[in-house]
């Protein structure tokens, strides 16, 4: 399975090396099909987000299979609660929790990094979620942890990738 991986990796490599957002033609400051409002713009900005999150949890989800991950739910979301896990995964005997987070960087842009938007809240409600999948899927006692994927997407050139074993501990109480 490790080399279909790295095939796989290669192809989502390839298909990423100008950045995870797809470009649009402008002409004059102008998007070629013009919006008619705020509202239109703000959709439209919303979904390009997330799209780059999707395409930003796909690169991530290939680049950890190479790294010996193995996969068991993405995107999970409990029955009647808030929250979702991005990929959930074993990373051999430890059964991983991943957020993925991804952000455009731009020329002059000194926004943060992307793990540091993984807030204590952020964090309680990843593990509260993580509590959640554990009952419902029935998990056995296993070592658990929770990791952060950040992806810096530069335009032009293939996104940087930085994984956090570990990233922050269960801090609620029952775990």
């Amino acid at each position: 399975m490790p080399i279909f991986s790295r095939i796989v990796f290669g192809a989502v490599r390839w298909a990423s090396r100008k950045g995870l957002r797809e470009e649009r033609e402008v002409v004059g400051g102008v998007a070629e099909e013009e919006l008619d409002n705020a509202e239109d713009l703000e959709n439209e900005m919303r979904m390009a987000a997330r799209m780059e999150g999707i395409r930003g949890e796909t690169y991530a989800y290939w680049y950890l299979r190479c790294a010996g991950y193995v996969f068991i739910a993405r995107n999970f979301s409990p029955r009647a609660a808030k929250g979702e896990i991005d990929l959930i995964g074993y990373d051999g005997e430890t059964l991983a929790f991943i957020e993925v987070r991804t952000r455009t960087v731009r020329e002059g842009d000194l926004s943060g990094l992307p793990e540091l938007s993984v807030t204590t809240d952020k964090q309680r409600l990843v593990v509260r979620t993580a509590q959640r999948f554990l009952g419902e899927r029935h998990v056995k006692e296993c070592p658990c942890r929770f990791d952060v994927v950040a992806i810096d997407n530069y335009e032009g050139e293939p996104p940087k990738l930085r994984l956090h074993k570990d990233a922050f501990s269960p801090h609620i109480d029952h775990w």
